[in-house]
C-alpha cells in the first residue's frame, strides 16, 4: 500500500463522501469509496482499509439517530445478514483479485441502473409493509454484498422503502443495521488476513476524515437535496465501476 499523493487525492474525498452518505443519506453512496480505492489498491486492501473507517462512521452516526429506528425491520435485516456474510467469507477465500474487481464493478453499475429505473418509474416500490421473511432474504443479500464490496445498501433499501418509513426512521434503521453488519464482518476479515500493518496506518490517517464526513452527513440529512447528492454519486459510480470491470477483464 503506497501512501503517495495519488492515494490521498482519492482516499480523502472518497472517505468524506462515504461518511456524508452513510450518516445522512442511508448509506446510498457510501460504498463508492471502495471502487475508488480499488483504482489504486488491490480489492483486498480497499476492503480492509474501508471497514474500520466505516465502523468509525457508524459510531459517529449512532448517537444522533439513537432509538429512532424501526426495530422489527432492523432485526430482520441483521439476522438475515448472517448467512450472506458467511457466503461472502467463503467466496473471498476461493476467488482471485480480478474476480472482486469485476464483482465490485458490476455491483456499482447495477446499483446505478437500479436507481435510474426506480426514479424513472420503471420499478415501482410501493409503501406496503413486507413480512419478516422478506426482510431476512433482503438481509442475506445485503450481508453478502456488504462483505465482498461494502455495498449492502441497495438490498436493504429496497426492503426498507417498502415499509413506508419516514425519512429519519429510514436513515436511523440503516445506521443500526450496518453498525451491526460491519461489527459482524470484522472477525472474518481478521481471519482472512485482509487487515495488515499498512491498513492500520491508513485507517489512523483517514479516521479524522471519516468522522468529519459523518458529522457533515448528519447535518446534511436535513439540508441537502437528495437529488443533487445522488446525481453526482451515480456519475461517479458509473465511471469507477466501468473502470474496474475493464481492468478485471483485460
Amino acid at each position: 500500500m503506497m501512501f503517495d499523493w495519488t492515494f490521498f487525492a482519492l482516499a480523502i474525498p472518497a472517505v468524506i463522501f462515504a461518511g456524508v452518505s452513510k450518516a445522512g443519506f442511508a448509506s446510498g453512496a457510501a460504498f463508492a469509496a471502495t471502487p475508488l480505492l480499488a483504482l489504486v489498491l488491490s480489492p483486498g486492501e480497499a476492503l480492509g482499509l474501508m471497514l474500520p473507517l466505516l465502523m468509525v462512521m457508524d459510531v459517529t452516526a449512532l448517537r444522533p439517530y439513537w432509538g429512532k429506528w424501526h426495530w422489527p425491520s432492523a432485526r430482520a435485516l441483521i439476522l438475515g445478514s448472517l448467512p450472506g456474510l458467511a457466503l461472502g467469507a467463503l467466496i473471498y477465500h476461493l476467488a482471485d483479485p480480478d474476480f472482486f474487481r469485476l464483482l465490485i464493478g458490476v455491483v456499482a453499475i447495477s446499483f446505478v441502473l437500479w436507481q435510474v429505473a426506480r426514479r424513472a418509474g420503471w420499478i415501482a416500490i410501493r409503501p406496503r409493509p413486507l413480512g419478516p421473511g422478506v426482510g431476512l432474504a433482503a438481509g442475506a443479500v445485503a450481508g453478502f454484498t456488504s462483505f465482498v464490496s461494502h455495498a449492502g445498501g441497495p438490498p436493504a433499501a429496497i426492503y426498507l422503502l417498502a415499509q413506508g418509513l419516514g425519512k429519519t426512521a429510514f436513515q436511523a434503521t440503516t445506521v443500526i443495521v450496518f453498525w451491526a453488519i460491519n461489527l459482524l464482518k470484522f472477525i472474518p476479515f481478521l481471519f482472512l488476513g485482509i487487515f495488515t500493518r499498512d491498513t492500520a496506518v491508513g485507517v489512523a490517517m483517514l479516521a479524522p476524515f471519516a468522522i468529519l464526513g459523518a458529522v457533515l452527513g448528519v447535518r446534511a440529512h436535513h439540508l441537502v437535496p437528495e437529488r443533487v447528492f445522488f446525481g453526482l454519486t451515480y456519475v461517479l459510480l458509473s465511471m469507477t465501476g466501468a473502470k474496474l470491470i475493464w481492468d478485471a477483464l483485460t
